[in-house]
């Protein structure tokens, strides 16, 4: 997987800024960071589901802002 970004006009900053849009966007940090250190399966699977429920109280909470 590569990402790439287009300087225009040697304009570094706004290069910089579009590139980390699209590492958060991505989800690539917050990975880097998982994989810097050993995580025992038993945890994963307990962060997996943590996650999970968080995903979908958020998913649950939009469906009644926009029902309503």
């Amino acid at each position: 997987m590569t990402i790439t970004v287009i300087v225009k006009n040697n304009n570094i900053e706004k290069a910089i800024r579009t590139l980390k849009k699209k590492v958060l966007k991505e989800g690539l940090l917050k990975e880097i960071k998982q994989r810097q250190y050993y995580e025992k399966p038993s945890l994963k699977r307990q962060r997996e589901h943590k996650e999970n429920l968080k995903r979908c109280s958020k998913l649950k909470k939009q469906r009644e802002k926009d029902f309503f």
